[in-house]
């Protein structure tokens, strides 16, 4: 199968639009454009794609609704208008995917909250359950509220760092670009689009620019360095043009030549698995009976409660823990879902009893096995 044909199977989605595209250049909430990419976001769902949206034009639709024609430099400005702009802009989502009957959730995110390990799970926690439930999570930078000291810096960033965070397959940067070209087409008349690359191709560097346009933070280097974010979880990048009739149904659709595919060089799963054997630092240790231990070493499946039987270390929540046997050899290590306190009160219990010991149930599963790796 092609690298353009694994986007016809790919099951989960982050799509970011640009303030260019979302704005109309800065002319209002770009109407026409958004019933456009909202219904191509609905037919990849009733396709079966798991859809994650990032979405820019806040501090622009503010503008426009306070009457700016330039984009203020001062923080509280551009604050103000991003709590003005918030409002049109979901409001438009909302209404679009409503008519689709699907529900959508508005989250706003900081930097803060994708380094803090607790705030990652949470949120990695919640728009999981988004998906599961059918709901089209829509993602922006909290603009209110930040500072320029934990901000992102722009949204295709933000995308990148989303797509981390769900483990997403692809990420679909659409701008007002065609794509990568091997150089800035607009002094260069003979610049070719790049189809597709390795994302870390050392020539790409040469070829990414550094502007943008009057609404936006992000130029196509910034896209590239967001392309190379989300690798880091295997997820590949396609950077293509908004206004391009049926963009997403057509990618979906694996065509030829249409964007910039920047790919991974491994799948999100073999990435994160490749991750989770090369991390050397253990928080503590969760020692497995028997049938625990054939059960990850034959059957693949995740680990439960009821089979641990020893509990060592003080570990949080979200940090990397050794499974041993009975004689204290290692067979795996992942990423423990609860904290070394609560292991040792709901270790030898079912899953169902979790929620009775705790008080709250977070997920069933001990070490959920795409957390996890055979060592």
């Amino acid at each position: 199968m092609s690298r353009r044909q694994q986007l016809t199977t790919s099951r989960r989605w982050v799509i970011k639009i640009g303030s260019a595209l979302l704005t109309g250049d800065g002319t209002g909430l770009n109407q026409p454009g958004l019933d456009d990419w909202v219904a191509q976001m609905t037919a990849l769902v009733e396709q079966g794609v798991e859809v994650v949206l990032v979405s820019s034009g806040a501090v622009a639709e503010g503008m426009c609704r306070l009457g700016w024609s330039r984009r203020p430099s001062e923080l509280h400005h551009l604050q103000a208008a991003a709590a003005v702009g918030q409002m049109g802009l979901i409001q438009a989502y909302e209404s679009r995917f409503a008519r689709a009957n699907l529900h959508t959730a508005q989250i706003l995110l900081t930097h803060d909250d994708l380094t803090s390990r607790k705030r990652y799970l949470n949120a990695r926690s919640a728009v999981r359950s988004l998906l599961q439930l059918g709901v089209i999570p829509v993602i922006n930078e909290n603009d209110t509220v930040v500072t320029d000291e934990i901000r992102f810096g722009d949204n295709d960033t933000l995308a990148a760092l989303v797509a981390n965070l769900v483990e997403a397959d692809s990420l679909i940067i659409l701008t007002d670009q065609q794509g990568l070209y091997d150089c800035d087409p607009r002094h260069h008349p003979d610049a070719k689009l790049i189809d597709e690359v390795l994302v870390h191709e050392a020539s790409l560097d040469a070829m990414a620019t550094d502007s943008a346009g009057a609404l936006g933070r992000g130029g196509m280097k910034t896209k590239l360095r967001a392309a190379r974010l989300a690798a880091r979880s295997g997820t590949s990048t396609v950077i293509a043009s908004g206004r391009e009739a049926r963009i997403l149904t057509r990618l979906r659709a694996g065509e030829e030549a249409l964007g910039s595919l920047l790919y991974a060089e491994q799948a999100p799963l073999a990435a994160r698995k490749q991750w989770l054997a090369g991390h050397l630092q253990m928080r503590g240790r969760l020692e497995l009976d028997e049938g625990a231990v054939r059960v990850l070493c034959h059957s693949g499946r995740s680990l439960l409660a009821v089979g641990v039987r020893g509990v060592s270390g003080d570990f949080a929540r979200g940090e990397m823990v050794a499974c041993v046997d009975a004689e204290g050899r290692e067979i795996a290590r992942g990423l423990v879902n609860y904290n070394a306190d609560e292991v040792r009160r709901i270790m030898g219990q079912p899953s169902e009893a979790i929620e009775s010991i705790l008080g709250y149930i977070d997920e069933p599963e001990l070490i959920h096995r795409d957390n996890m790796v055979l060592v």
